[in-house]
């Protein structure tokens, strides 16, 4: 294991930022997975990086099978807890891992930003992990988002792809736009079948999770920002890549 690195510190809410918000679980989850299933392959599942369980257990009902990786020994603990024995649980980081077979469906879901060497882990899925039809749906969270532009004309970042430091207290290295994240995934020799955005967002986190309290924002707004990150997919919340294995 990396002894430069604490997984179970990472996953801490700081004083200024948390490290998943309410709108995260009860917005971009939902819509994660609805974008998610038009392509899932019938089979098991690999999940690289579970966190707490909370998108994991929106997958149990989609399959029987499911494996997650995660390196943090306390958000396994907490996934147990939810999920007991529908899913089987590894600890350890995914550049050492050794896992028992292949997988249909591998999915990694705001990680890649976390890794240290990204493009190796994108090709051990590639070469060791992805059956022969299996896909991959690879998601991260998006530097061009109107949220975080806003955030630079406000002088709080000084870039769109800068890290803040309560980012890099949770273990960001890189934050993607689609074409570095397409760059990265075919210079791991990943096969990109499909590029889309999810959630077409202008606010940051916190704000959301204050709207999310008040009868401001429907259901039928949610889904309005949902269908228009498919027109403008640049400036959505996460951008999304549907991945298949490359020769």
């Amino acid at each position: 294991m990396n002894t430069q690195r604490d997984y179970d510190k990472e996953i801490k809410d700081t004083k200024e930022h948390k490290y998943a918000y309410n709108f995260d679980f009860d917005v971009m989850h939902p819509f994660m997975l609805k974008s998610f299933q038009p392509f899932f392959r019938d089979g098991n599942l690999l999940e690289l990086g579970s966190f707490k369980g909370d998108f994991t257990r929106r997958l149990t009902p989609h399959f029987t099978d499911i494996t997650c990786v995660e390196a943090s020994t306390e958000a396994i603990g907490l996934a147990k807890k939810e999920l007991g024995d529908k899913v089987k649980f590894v600890h350890g980081l995914f550049e050492e891992v050794d896992l028992p077979g292949r997988y249909d469906n591998v999915i990694l879901t705001h990680v890649l930003e976390h890794l240290d060497d990204p493009i190796a882990v994108l090709r051990r899925i590639n070469q060791e992990w992805l059956s022969d039809t299996g896909r991959l749906f690879l998601v991260c969270p998006n530097a061009n988002a109107p949220s975080r532009q806003i955030a630079v004309k406000m002088g709080l970042i000084t870039h769109n792809h800068a890290i803040t430091p309560a980012e890099k207290e949770h273990g960001h290295r890189i934050t993607y736009t689609l074409d570095t994240l397409e760059r990265d995934a075919r210079a791991a020799g990943l096969r990109v079948v499909h590029r889309s955005g999810i959630f077409f967002k202008a606010l940051a986190n916190f704000q959301w999770d204050r709207l999310l309290q008040t009868d401001i924002i429907s259901k039928e707004y949610l889904e309005g920002c949902f269908q228009l990150g498919q027109v403008y997919p640049d400036l959505c919340s996460s951008i999304f890549l549907m991945c298949e294995k490359g020769k």
